[in-house]
């Protein structure tokens, strides 16, 4: 996935777009002092996932059970769809690869080690967009040729574009646990429920 212009896109609808901004700013997300809890439950509640990403929001803090059931949902639902696509021959081993480096992000969700986690994620969603879309997934138009597919799949995709972009800046600021899981969960919560 690739969007040097992510925020001028003219393919993502007006009101995506403002609430893309205050999730994602264009000045970037060290400048804002700590993530605002409004701004992801909107960019959640836009994907159809925000009543789920509130109830899971917490989970930071919660380990066990909870914690546990939630993230082997996920996995789960992650394989299925791994497992459900197409791909030609050649492409199989990406495939592989991808359900392998699954435990591994897991992992570092479960010692919080959410710079990591935001790493391997950007990954992972870079490659199932490949499963998905094939080559489409690395063209500039990746963003508008999804949106016009569904607003709301478009949304999700742009979003996963975007983690690369921030975690540069990332790691040039101490950014707070519970900011970077936030930005996490919204994707996680996305492919649980997809």
């Amino acid at each position: 996935m690739n969007s040097s212009s992510i925020f001028i896109n003219n393919a993502i609808p007006e009101e995506y777009r403002k609430i893309a901004k205050k999730l994602f700013p264009a000045e970037g997300f060290s400048s804002q002092k700590g993530l605002s809890q409004k701004a992801a439950f909107e960019f959640a509640a836009a994907l159809g996932i925000g009543k789920e990403y509130k109830r899971l929001l917490n989970l930071i803090n919660a380990a066990g059970p909870k914690m546990s059931e939630f993230l082997n949902s996920f996995q789960n639902n992650l394989d299925l769809l791994i497992q459900k696509t197409w791909v030609e021959k050649s492409d199989e081993t990406r495939k592989e690869k991808l359900q392998a480096d699954i435990p591994g992000f897991i992992k570092d969700i479960e010692n919080k080690n959410f710079l990591q986690a935001l790493e391997e994620f950007s990954v992972i969603l870079d490659e199932l967009a490949y499963l998905f879309f094939g080559a489409q997934s690395t063209h500039e138009d990746f963003a508008e040729y999804t949106f016009r597919i569904d607003e709301q799949m478009g949304l999700f995709w742009w979003y996963g574009a975007h983690l690369g972009f921030m975690i540069n800046e990332i790691k040039n600021n101490n950014t707070e646990d519970e900011s970077l899981w936030a930005v996490l969960l919204i994707g996680i919560c996305y492919l649980t429920n997809f």
